[in-house]
């Protein structure tokens, strides 16, 4: 856990899942390239998320689902940094460890994968009455209720390998929601049947971005990361998530956002959503500000959202969760 400039290898935490590996070979390979004198090396573990796949998200609880046991390893130094895909990273960090870079952001919106026996033209609009959609977000079921009350939705977990599986062979499901930029990392483009505009699901909370963790008092890794942060994309998912603390609303709570930049890149405008697990209450806002001020942008839209209900939207959302 030195914190010296003589270290010659970096340890890398990881998730197990494909998915987890290619972004963080991806990071790793970037972090080579910038200082090949170093060398890097990746250590791979399950986290409570990986591991409890017969509870939904929403039940085992929202700290840290897929991130605790990598910080804990960072915090007693058996690894120096943990990649993250940022939508999964608390927004309150455990003192000690803080973000060292956000990677730029990929494509952000969710994805319809329909069963293949409807066919590459299928989409949410043209599925049967009755159809099961398979999600384990709460923000994706709620959003989708609302704008396709015919559908049904079913809890579906596990890596993405295993979601496909489960989709193509169990026979319990018509089709899912997956994020784009996971099905983009994998090579997995061609299995999306529809890509979900804002009009029907805005997106989680730094979705598309990966978020790099590492120690607040290591100063020498802190350099290595600082090359990978992309400004534009980190600027817009401090907004995210400030709006996100401000609301009190973990990973897996119904909040949507958009962030768009305007006015070459000086303005940041997001959107924000709040909605019950039913889709029926729905308070959907945006606001502007400068890019330079991210938090105070978020933080922002979280009053206006509280101030039109949102609080008791996520009061009775959390009695629901608490009581099921």
């Amino acid at each position: 856990m030195s914190n010296n400039k003589n270290r010659d290898t970096i340890i890398i935490g990881s998730r197990k899942s494909q998915l987890a590996m290619v972004q963080t070979e991806s990071v790793m390979k970037s972090l080579q390239e910038l200082h090949p004198n170093l060398k890097f090396e990746i250590k791979t573990m399950d986290t409570v998320g990986d591991r409890v796949l017969n509870v939904a998200l929403s039940k085992i609880g929202d700290k840290g689902l897929f991130t605790k046991e990598l910080e804990d390893l960072m915090l007693s130094g058996h690894i120096d940094i943990a990649v993250h895909s940022l939508k999964d990273l608390p927004t309150k960090f455990p003192e000690g460890l803080s973000l060292g870079a956000i990677t730029k952001r990929e494509n952000c919106f969710d994805a319809f994968i329909a069963h293949p026996k409807y066919g590459k033209d299928a989409r949410l609009s043209s599925m049967p009455e009755g159809a099961v959609i398979g999600s384990s977000s709460l923000r994706r079921v709620s959003q989708l209720k609302r704008a396709y009350p015919q559908l049904q939705f079913k809890d579906i977990r596990g890596n993405l390998n295993t979601r496909f599986n489960k989709l193509e062979t169990s026979g319990e499901y018509d089709g899912m929601i997956l994020a784009v930029a996971g099905l983009e990392r994998l090579g997995w483009t061609d299995r999306i049947t529809e890509v979900l505009q804002p009009e029907v699901s805005l997106y989680a909370v730094g979705q598309g971005a990966l978020g790099i963790e590492c120690r607040s008092d290591d100063e020498f890794v802190q350099s290595l990361l600082a090359p990978l942060n992309h400004y534009e994309t980190a600027q817009c998912c401090a907004a995210e998530r400030a709006m996100l603390r401000e609301l009190e609303g973990g990973c897996h709570v119904p909040i949507g956002v958009n962030t768009t930049l305007e006015q070459n890149n000086s303005i940041l405008s997001i959107e924000g959503v709040v909605l019950s697990l039913d889709g029926t209450k729905s308070i959907r806002l945006s606001h502007r500000g400068e890019i330079d001020q991210p938090e105070i942008v978020g933080k922002q839209l979280a009053l206006m959202l509280k101030e039109k209900g949102a609080t008791e939207i996520l009061a009775e959302l959390a009695a629901t969760v608490q009581n099921s």
